[in-house]
């Protein structure tokens, strides 16, 4: 590069300048449609969220009140509790 004139090396420099700024173009590009895709996956998740929130809570209506297992059903105990406590034999 030292036998090249002023004109060339500055040139040259331009160049692969200009080559650089093309790259990062694409990458800037690429980076955009990443985003894009990642926006989209995200708002369809959060949908999906609300729309499982939505059917828990619709459930949840749909459960009778709490009472307590002597006054309703005698010796009853509801599954959920008695799944926390079940001992391993």
């Amino acid at each position: 590069m030292s036998n090249l004139s002023p004109i060339d090396q500055i040139t040259e420099r331009v160049e692969r300048l200009l080559l650089r700024h093309a790259e990062l173009l694409r990458t800037n590009q690429l980076l955009n449609q990443e985003i894009d895709a990642l926006t989209h996956e995200r708002d369809s998740l959060k949908s999906r969220l609300g729309a499982a929130r939505a059917r828990v809570d619709a459930l949840l209506q749909r459960l009778p009140a709490e009472s307590t297992p002597s006054a309703a059903h005698p010796g009853v105990t509801p599954a959920f509790k008695s799944a926390t406590r079940q001992e391993t034999p």
